[in-house]
């Protein structure tokens, strides 16, 4: 249970430093929360559960490849926001773009065999 309880606080630090680090500087904000700091926890918390190379390796690829989906939620959300859109409307747009975009990149992966 104290391993569980260390994950949700390094975790929740993380998150939390981001927000209030890009209150005080945009950039620094974005700096931290680009850092693949989320996937590195991973890696380390499946890793010291598991001992399981194979499955942080495993974990790594499907992360590469799912990004990819993510990146225009990045370009999409400062576009509707910049253009007069509600920041809920705005944000559940990207949201639902980036969801489709999920989608449509696993099933291209699979069609060209890409195992995730």
């Amino acid at each position: 249970m104290l391993q569980y309880f260390v994950k949700v606080l390094i975790t929740a630090v993380v998150v939390v430093a981001v927000s209030e680090l890009a209150k005080r500087s945009s950039f620094w904000g974005a700096l931290l929360a680009s850092l693949p700091l989320t996937s590195l926890l991973a890696f380390v918390w499946l890793y010291r559960s598991t001992g399981n190379v194979q499955a942080v390796a495993s974990l790594s690829h499907g992360i590469f490849w799912l990004v990819l989906a993510s990146l225009p939620l990045f370009l999409i959300l400062p576009a509707l926001l910049k253009n007069g859109v509600g920041f809920w409307p705005a944000f559940a747009a990207s949201c639902a773009v980036t969801v489709g975009l999920y989608f449509g990149l696993v099933w291209v992966l699979g069609r060209v065999g890409v195992r995730l």
